[in-house]
């Protein structure tokens, strides 16, 4: 008997940034147990410095990851389609879970720099153990 391995795709707008660490985050956790993908709705450039980081303070490597583009077959094979944040806009499969998780925006506080990265790092972490265990 062959158990399904779960499929998650982090998406936000630019993939620079909070889908790219939930995707880290997930890898992480779940090691080998969950296929992770994290693509933007319309990639950036680069990699937000302070997301790779925060995460590097966690003992954490992003690896050679970059921002990428989300595809059709990406959301087909996918068990779940996280979105982060309200801007990334992603036309919903039917057999696919969807969410939607608006994260913490510590700036809206003015709290910036890396004590913010650090508060959208830990609220992502603690939605991606939440969601590790409902897989």
């Amino acid at each position: 008997m062959t158990t399904h391995q779960a499929s998650v795709v982090f998406v936000c707008q630019k993939n620079g940034g909070k889908s790219q660490m939930a995707a880290a985050l997930m890898r992480d956790l779940a090691g080998d147990e969950v296929t992770v993908l994290s693509a933007g709705t319309k990639p950036g450039a680069a990699l937000n410095a302070q997301s790779v980081q925060s995460l590097q303070e966690l003992g954490i490597d992003m690896g050679d990851e970059h921002p990428k583009a989300l595809t059709a077959d990406m959301i087909a094979t996918a068990d779940v389609i996280v979105t982060l944040g309200a801007e990334a806009k992603v036309e919903e499969v039917p057999g696919v879970r969807f969410e939607t998780w608006i994260t913490d925006e510590p700036s809206e506080r003015g709290i910036e720099g890396m004590e913010r990265m650090r508060l959208v790092r830990d609220d992502i972490r603690s939605r991606v153990a939440d969601l590790r265990n409902r897989l």
